[in-house]
């Protein structure tokens, strides 16, 4: 809004106003004199500048965006917690329970047992916030004496751990509450709700499924995979305490689509298929992240332009998605998710 007001733009202004009989050359008293104002004043307007930018959601960041969502009750999320299956074994192999709040150790992450499941598995949840406790996996080691321990494994990820939110994210929850406000229990209520839960990572909302007064929400974790029995119930719970009274409200997790991608390329010197075939998966992986429950099908044409993107990959031909050459559709409740990819020379 103000690029215009630089240095060289003010002082011109200031010496436009001083008459026309006075020395104005760099060097004199006049010009010495203005300068250090125009210079002042243009670092004032590049400030300006960034505090207009600060004001509105669409440019604000930081901590100014979160005081932003926060005007219309819109808190950024803070990091939470994974929440994670342990099963413990006694010496000959069997099942045993262990004591709640005993704590193990793997890779330097903490975890602490918070819930029996069943004999032998529990519950645990890690000491450090954030995606870091949703990594690990195998063996642990007890931070604490528990008699007739032989092993102690960390398993399943129940609810995925998520690092604080990001500004983009947060301004995506901003724009869709604003620009879609909910209205007594409407599908943007639900979205709302539902994604404000710790661990989901996406949602859509069916109204209506089963008759007048029901709702089905489909979701998947933080990761964009299906979602735990856990995490499912901790929605559900939730839901409840938001709903409107009579509605009924199922949750469910959505399932999973492996995308199995095979296709011949033709690659630069200097590159190996292995390097060509883990960056596709990564550009892959975080593609179908990225759109989960935004499209209703995977697009053959969008994944060989993410092949095309991958450094040293010069062509491809016969690029095959579940074993065909067509577009993979996507039911209301699934998610795909990405399988084995399979590049060759």
């Amino acid at each position: 809004m103000y690029e215009q007001m630089t240095f060289s733009h003010l002082l011109q202004q200031m010496l436009d106003r001083v008459t026309g009989d006075v020395d104005k050359r760099e060097g004199s008293i006049i010009y010495d004199a203005l300068a250090p104002a125009a210079a002042a004043l243009s670092e004032l307007y590049a400030q300006l500048d960034v505090s207009m930018n600060l004001a509105f959601a669409d440019t604000s960041s930081g901590e100014f965006l979160s005081r932003r969502t926060a005007d219309f009750g819109i808190v950024r999320q803070s990091a939470t917690r994974a929440k994670r299956l342990g099963k413990f074994y006694g010496a000959g192999g069997a099942a045993i329970d262990v004591p709640i709040g005993s704590r193990y150790s793997l890779n330097m992450v903490n975890f602490i047992v918070r819930e029996r499941v069943s004999a032998g598995s529990f519950v645990l949840e890690s000491e450090l916030e954030g995606a870091v406790g949703n990594q690990q996996f195998g063996d642990m080691l007890p931070i604490d004496y528990i008699s007739s321990l032989a092993r102690a494994v960390l398993s399943e990820v129940l609810v995925p751990g998520e690092d604080e939110e990001l500004d983009e994210q947060l301004r995506s929850r901003f724009l869709a509450e604003v620009q879609k406000p909910g209205t007594s229990g409407n599908v943007s209520d639900y979205m709302k709700w539902t994604t404000s839960v710790a661990g989901v990572g996406g949602a859509r909302v069916m109204p209506l499924w089963d008759g007048p007064g029901t709702v089905k929400v489909v979701i998947v974790n933080a990761d964009k995979q299906p979602a735990s029995e856990v995490l499912q119930q901790a929605v559900l719970a939730y839901l409840n305490e938001q709903r409107p009274i009579g509605a009924e409200v199922s949750v469910i997790s959505a399932s999973s689509v492996p995308i199995h991608i095979k296709a011949q390329v033709t690659i630069a010197t200097g590159y190996t298929i292995q390097q060509i075939n883990e960056a596709f998966t990564s550009a892959v992986r975080a593609y179908l992240e990225e759109t989960a429950f935004q499209i209703n099908y995977v697009s053959i044409a969008k994944l060989g332009t993410l092949l095309l993107d991958i450094p040293g990959v010069i062509d491809y031909d016969g690029l095959l998605l579940n074993g065909g050459g067509a577009n993979v559709g996507l039911d209301i409740d699934e998610v795909p998710v990405a399988g084995l990819v399979e590049l060759e020379v």
